[in-house]
């Protein structure tokens, strides 16, 4: 790569171009940004010849930790733009997702996974957790609006609410599967122990920490921002962004808790406080751009990794299609329409917002994350990036393409009616 280092520049530097023209050029068009990006990095993966492989399997590292940067600063942007207050009633609908819709994805998938692919238990189980979490990078442009512009709809903030909060929470599964992979490995049996330890730790402790170290940074970060010192000298919104993101990052990671809970929640905690204040829409504008330009640089190599792998040949079962439109199309709709049952919602309303489960880069980190730890089978890891990157590639185009259309049924009213 390091050779090729000026041309790469220069893709990126159009590619963050697509990003800046792409508002007044392709407005009146069906494209999507991310559709634009990823099939602009598909074709100079396949053309670029002299370009280093871009094994996902050996550059796994390099994926985890970019796409995890991308995917916190993309909970701090969907954190601070939700203007819905916290309450039980509106935010059941989100609550529902989070606890029905997302295992039956992981459960559904984890079982195509094992019969369809003859993937093991533990790879089985990965595949379902990386793939149930919607993505709140690629979702940004079915999210809410910025802080305090009103118009807040329940469907943008069920949509937002959930990318928020089911990255964090598809952590637990993630780590379950390692565990099942780790003692399938060794030659032990996953037993009733280890599945208690799993449940104590992994859900119990590190949701719960999580939840508390997002509330304690995000009132803290937010009683120095508005203090009357800061209100005489304005912080840089830069400052505070990056700041956000990392102490609540860093601080649950220290006491083995989930950094994705943290990060959004610590978000969510700071647009509370003083959340008339006008400062959160400049937060909101750096985070929003900062998100942007990261999902670029990342959008277009994943095209690229895309483009390289048709080029070389390699081969693509009809299953690998067939699962993933039934995920898309089947599992996370009849998953979002039995968790929002009994609500009281439009059906429209419903329809759009269980259609609605974009999968992105959320899925790459887990996913990298997941195989770093070396004790999944090479054959299964292979088989896991070619799944799951089908998957993002068909979701990308289909909700880029519907989701315009589907938004414009849904009742323009907020969560309080």
């Amino acid at each position: 790569m390091i050779e090729n280092y000026n041309v790469f520049l220069l893709v990126c530097g159009i590619a963050f171009l697509f990003g800046a023209l792409f508002p007044i050029v392709f407005r009146h068009t069906p494209i999507s940004l991310p559709m634009l990006q990823v099939s602009f990095g598909l074709l100079m993966g396949y053309w670029w010849t002299t370009l280093s492989f871009l094994d996902p399997i050996d550059n796994g590292l390099i994926i985890e930790k970019l796409t995890e940067i991308v995917v916190l600063v993309s909970l701090v942007g969907a954190g601070i733009k939700i203007d819905t207050e916290l309450s039980w009633r509106l935010w059941r609908p989100t609550i529902r997702l989070l606890l029905i819709t997302m295992p039956i994805g992981i459960f559904a998938m984890a079982a195509l996974g094992y019969y369809a692919f003859g993937l093991s238990m533990g790879a089985a189980i990965l595949l379902g957790a990386v793939l149930a979490p919607t993505d709140p990078v690629l979702a940004s442009s079915i999210q809410v609006g910025p802080p305090n512009t009103g118009g807040e709809d329940t469907t943008r903030f069920t949509l937002t609410s959930e990318s928020g909060l089911n990255d964090g929470l598809a952590f637990p599964f993630v780590y379950l599967a390692i565990k099942v992979a780790e003692a399938l490995s060794a030659g032990q049996r996953f037993d009733g122990e280890m599945l208690w330890s799993w449940f104590t730790h992994d859900v119990l402790w590190k949701i719960g920490a999580g939840l508390v170290v997002g509330i304690v940074v995000g009132k803290a970060m937010a009683k120095l921002v508005f203090s009357k010192y800061s209100q005489e000298t304005p912080i840089s919104q830069g400052y505070v962004v990056i700041a956000l993101t990392l102490v609540a990052y860093g601080l649950a990671e220290y006491v083995e808790s989930y950094g994705f809970i943290a990060v959004f929640v610590a978000a969510f905690a700071f647009r509370r406080s003083e959340h008339q204040h006008d400062y959160h829409q400049k937060l909101h504008d750096f985070a929003e751009q900062s998100e942007g330009l990261l999902m670029s640089l990342v959008l277009v190599v994943f095209g690229m990794l895309l483009g390289q792998a048709l080029q070389s040949g390699i081969e693509l079962t009809w299953r690998v299609y067939i699962v993933s439109f039934v995920f898309l199309l089947l599992i996370r709709p009849i998953g979002g329409f039995i968790a929002l049952s009994g609500l009281g919602l439009p059906h429209s309303e419903k329809y759009v917002i269980s259609a609605l489960g974009i999968r992105g880069i959320g899925t790459l980190y887990y996913l990298s994350y997941a195989l770093n730890h070396g004790y999944f089978a090479d054959d299964d890891a292979l088989k896991l990036w070619v799944v799951c990157s089908i998957v993002i590639l068909i979701s990308i185009f289909m909700h880029g393409l519907s989701a315009p259309k589907l938004l414009k049924i849904t009742p323009n009213k907020p969560p309080s009616t």
